[in-house]
C-alpha cells in the first residue's frame, strides 16, 4: 500500500473514531424488558384470546416508529402478550387497524415487505450474532428466517421450520396467535435471558414500528436492538429432535438439439439431527433441486461475470457461516460452485453433510462436505469447508475458514491441466462493531493453494464504516494477487478476456472503494426521507498503475405514499488492458476511455393494486453511446392473483467498424395463490443477449406442514432463430416431513 493510501486511511480512521465516540450507547435491554409467563392451560390457536392464561399477562403496548422515520409513536398501535409451556412459546398480537389488509401474496416465505403483518425477533443466546425471525401477515401467511449480525442484509428466508398460527379480523383490529415449538429453534436451556423484539408492518400507512426504539439507519430486525425476555426458570429443555425429509421425483425430458428423449425417476432424503439444543447436523443423500425457481436473467453490460444468488435451500441455511467472508465482488466461498457448472446446469450431488451451530455461547462452527458425481466432461469432485466464529467484546467477531476442492481426474487429465487437481483456501477475519452497531472495522487475510503456484496467491482487505442516523461512510481497501484462485469462490474481475487472441488472462488488482451518504427524514409533508449518496471505486494494476475509476452520485426521494424517484450520474475512466467486444463488430482496442451516463427512475405507490416502475439511462459508453430503458408493470387481485411484466431495452452504438447491438430482455410473471397451501407460478424470460427464451411453470401444493408436492414444466427456445426449440422437461417431486 503506498504512502497516500496509508495517510488517507489514518485520517479517515481518526475522523470516524471521533464520530463513534459521540454515538449514544444506551443499553436497550435495561429499558425494554419483559418476563415470559408459564401456563398449564392448553392454548388453542383460533385468533380468540379466551383462554384465562392470557388474562394473567401484562401486554407490551407501546410501539415506536421505525420507518420512514423514527419520530414519535406508531400511528396505529399494537399489543403483544406472551406465554410458554413445556413444548411451545406463545405470542398473541392485538393489531389496531381497519379496512382491507394489503397482502401481496398468500405464498409462504414472502417476507415482510409490503404486507400488513407482525413479526417476532428471537435471539435465544442473547449474543447479538444470530437469531430467528418469524413473520405473519394479516391473512395468516407465514415466513420464517435466520438472522445474523455480520452479513449485509442479516436475514435469510431459506430456513424452514414448523410453527403454528391463526389470525382473525375484528373490524377495528385483528388478532394473531402464534405457537413456536421449542424444538424448532436452537437455544441454551441454561440461559434465562433471551433477546426479543416485536415488529409491526403497517403497509396501508407505509410505516414500520417496533417495540424497542431503533433508528432508521438500522433494520427493524437488527439483533443489536432487541429487548430482554426473562425466563422465571430455565427454559424447558427440548427433546432430541430428528427430522427426516425423504423425496421422490420423476419426469420426462426432451433434448431437441440432439433428438433425445429421456424418462427419469429418482429418490433421496434429507435429515436434520439436533445434536444438542444449539448444534445441528444436516445430511443429504442424492439431493434434488428440480423445484427451485430459475435464475432471474439480467443484461450484462460489463466486462466481467455476474454474481448470481444461491437459490437451493440446503446451501442457504446457515449460509452466513460459510459465505460471510470477503466482500460482494470477492467471495472465497460461493456455493454455486457445488453441483452447478458455469452456465448453471446441474451436476449430480451424490451426498453431503453439514454441521452448524454453537459450541458455546461465544463460539459458532460450520463444517460441510459434498461429493459430486461424473457429468460429461466434469469429473467427480469433493468439496469440504470448515469455518468458525469467536465472539469477542460485545458485538465483534474473529472468524476463520478452510476450504478444499479435490478433483478426481485421471493422470492424463492432470498432465494437461495440473491446476485442476485441487484448490484450497484459508483465511482469517476480524470484525469489530461498537455496541450500538454504528461503527465497524474489518480486516482479513486470505490464502489460496494450488499445485505449482508459490506466489501472488493471496487476497488482503481492510475497511471501516460509520452508520449514523443521518450520515454514513464506508471505506474499503483490497489487494488481490493474480494467482489467487477460488475453486469454491467468486472473484469478479481477476479474469480478463482478450477478444483479439480469444484467451483469458489473469490480472491481479488493488481497489479502493468509498461511499458517503446523507439522509434527511422530514417530520411533516409528503416526503418520508431523502438520501444523497456518492460512491467511488478506483482500481489499480499490481504495479500500482491506473486501471479504472468508477464514480456515481445519486439522490433518492421516498414519499410517504411509498412511491420514490431517483436521479443518478455515473462517470467512468477505463484503461482497457485488452481488446474487448460488446457487439458483433470489431473489438474495441486497448486504450483509455472516458464516459458518463445519466439515469432517472421512478417507483409508483406500491400499496395500490396497479403499480409500475420505470427507468431511463442515457449517455456515453466507451467511445460510443448507450440508451437503456426499463419498464415494470404489476397488477394484483389480492391476495390471489399477481401479474407482473418487466422489460429492458439496451441499445449500444459504437462508431464505424465497432458496430452496434440491441439487447432485449422481457420477463412476464403470473402467480396465482389458490390458498396458503396451493400456489401456481409461470415465469417467462426472453433474453436476446443469452439467445434464450425460457418458460418455467411451477405448481406447489403444501399438503401438510413442511411437506410438498411440486409439478414443474420447463421449456427453452432460441431467440434467434425465434422459437427454435432447445429442450423441454416435465418433472414432479414429492417430499414428506417426518
Amino acid at each position: 500500500m503506498n504512502k497516500i493510501l496509508r495517510i488517507s486511511l489514518f485520517f479517515v480512521t481518526n475522523l470516524i473514531s471521533l464520530l463513534a465516540i459521540a454515538q449514544p450507547n444506551a443499553n436497550i435491554q435495561q429499558e425494554f424488558q419483559l418476563t415470559i409467563q408459564p401456563t398449564k392451560i392448553p392454548i388453542k390457536l383460533d385468533g380468540i384470546l379466551d383462554e384465562p392464561a392470557w388474562n394473567t399477562v401484562e401486554a407490551v403496548s407501546q410501539f415506536y416508529k421505525k420507518f420512514p422515520n423514527d419520530i414519535g409513536a406508531a400511528k396505529k398501535q399494537t399489543e403483544v402478550k406472551y406465554l410458554f409451556d413445556d413444548k411451545n412459546i406463545y405470542f398473541a398480537f392485538k393489531v389496531y387497524d381497519s379496512g382491507t389488509a394489503i397482502i401481496k401474496s398468500l405464498k409462504r416465505d414472502i417476507g415482510h415487505d409490503g404486507n400488513d403483518g407482525v413479526a417476532i425477533v428471537l435471539d435465544p443466546l442473547n449474543q447479538k450474532t444470530n437469531g430467528f425471525y418469524f413473520v405473519l401477515s394479516a391473512l395468516n401467511v407465514q415466513s420464517e428466517g435466520q438472522l445474523t449480525g455480520d452479513s449485509e442484509d442479516g436475514l435469510s428466508y431459506s430456513w424452514d421450520t414448523k410453527w403454528f398460527s391463526m389470525t382473525k379480523d375484528y373490524g377495528s383490529y385483528w388478532i394473531a396467535e402464534i405457537a413456536i415449538p421449542l424444538k424448532s429453534i436452537r437455544y441454551n436451556a441454561e440461559n434465562k435471558n433471551w433477546g426479543v423484539n416485536f415488529v409491526r408492518i403497517d403497509a396501508k400507512n407505509f410505516e414500520y414500528s417496533t417495540w424497542t426504539r431503533i433508528g432508521p439507519n438500522f433494520k427493524s430486525y437488527d439483533l443489536g436492538y432487541t429487548g430482554l425476555m426473562k425466563w422465571p426458570t430455565n427454559p424447558p429443555a427440548s427433546s432430541n429432535n430428528v427430522i427426516l425429509l425423504p423425496y421422490l421425483t420423476g419426469g420426462i425430458s426432451e433434448d431437441k438439439l440432439n433428438s433425445k428423449t429421456e424418462t427419469t425417476g429418482n429418490g433421496g432424503f434429507d435429515a436434520k439431527i439436533a445434536l444438542n439444543p444449539s448444534l445441528n447436523l444436516d445430511l443429504t443423500i442424492n439431493p434434488d433441486f428440480s423445484q427451485v425457481e430459475v435464475d432471474n436473467q439480467v443484461t450484462n453490460l460489463t466486462r466481467f461475470s455476474i454474481f448470481l444468488p444461491e437459490r437451493r435451500a440446503f446451501f442457504l441455511e446457515n449460509a452466513d457461516l460459510f459465505a460471510g467472508f470477503g466482500i460482494p465482488p470477492i467471495r472465497p466461498f460461493y456455493s454455486r460452485t457445488i453441483g452447478l457448472d458455469k452456465e448453471g446446469n446441474k451436476i449430480p450431488i451424490l451426498f453431503g453433510a453439514r454441521l452448524s451451530g454453537n459450541l458455546s455461547p461465544d463460539v459458532r462452527i460450520g463444517a460441510m462436505n459434498m461429493q459430486t458425481g461424473r457429468q460429461g466432461n466434469y469429473a467427480p469432485e469433493n468439496f469440504s469447508a470448515f469455518t468458525w466464529q469467536k465472539r469477542v467484546l460485545k458485538r465483534s467477531l474473529i472468524k476463520g475458514y478452510f476450504l478444499n476442492r479435490e478433483n478426481f481426474i485421471s493422470v492424463e487429465e492432470e498432465k494437461k491441466n495440473p491446476l485442476d487437481k485441487y484448490g484450497r483456501n484459508a483465511g482469517l477475519t476480524f470484525e469489530y462493531s461498537n455496541p450500538a452497531g454504528s461503527f465497524s472495522y474489518w480486516a482479513n487475510y486470505n490464502q489460496s493453494m494450488k499445485p505449482t503456484i508459490k506466489d501472488l496467491n493471496n487476497y488482503a482487505e481492510a475497511g471501516l464504516s460509520y452508520n449514523g442516523r443521518n450520515f454514513g461512510f464506508v471505506l474499503d481497501i483490497a489487494n488481490v494477487g493474480k494467482n489467487y484462485y477460488t475453486d469454491m469462490g467468486f472473484v469478479q474481475r481477476i479474469s480478463n478476456y482478450d477478444a483479439e487472441r480469444d484467451t483469458t488472462i489473469r490480472i491481479g488488482f488493488k481497489h479502493i472503494y468509498s461511499e458517503i451518504s446523507y439522509t434527511l427524514m422530514p417530520a411533516k409533508g409528503k416526503l418520508g426521507r431523502i438520501e444523497a449518496r456518492a460512491e467511488n471505486s478506483v482500481i489499480f494494476n499490481p504495479d500500482n498503475s491506473f486501471n479504472e475509476w468508477e464514480s456515481s452520485s445519486e439522490i433518492q426521494a421516498n414519499f410517504k405514499n411509498s412511491s420514490s424517484i431517483e436521479l443518478e450520474l455515473n462517470n467512468n475512466v477505463t484503461n482497457l488492458l485488452f481488446a474487448t467486444s460488446f457487439t458483433d463488430g470489431e473489438p474495441l482496442p486497448a486504450a483509455q476511455y472516458q464516459y458518463a451516463q445519466f439515469g432517472i427512475s421512478y417507483n409508483s405507490d406500491a400499496r395500490k393494486l396497479f403499480g409500475w416502475v420505470s427507468e431511463i439511462k442515457v449517455g456515453q459508453f466507451y467511445n460510443g453511446q448507450v440508451q437503456s430503458f426499463g419498464l415494470g408493470i404489476n397488477w394484483r387481485n389480492q391476495p390471489h392473483l399477481n401479474l407482473r411484466i418487466n422489460a429492458q431495452l439496451n441499445q449500444i452504438q459504437l462508431p464505424g467498424k465497432y458496430g452496434s447491438t440491441r439487447l432485449v430482455l422481457i420477463a412476464p410473471r403470473i402467480e396465482y395463490n389458490f390458498s396458503t397451501q396451493l400456489f401456481w407460478t409461470t415465469f417467462i424470460q426472453y433474453n436476446t443477449q443469452s439467445n434464450n427464451f425460457n418458460i418455467n411453470s411451477r405448481l406447489q401444493y403444501r399438503y401438510k406442514p413442511m411437506s410438498d408436492f411440486f409439478l414443474v414444466y420447463t421449456d427453452n427456445y432460441f431467440t434467434d432463430p425465434l422459437f427454435q426449440s432447445k429442450n423441454r422437461a416435465l418433472v414432479f417431486k414429492i417430499s414428506y416431513w417426518f
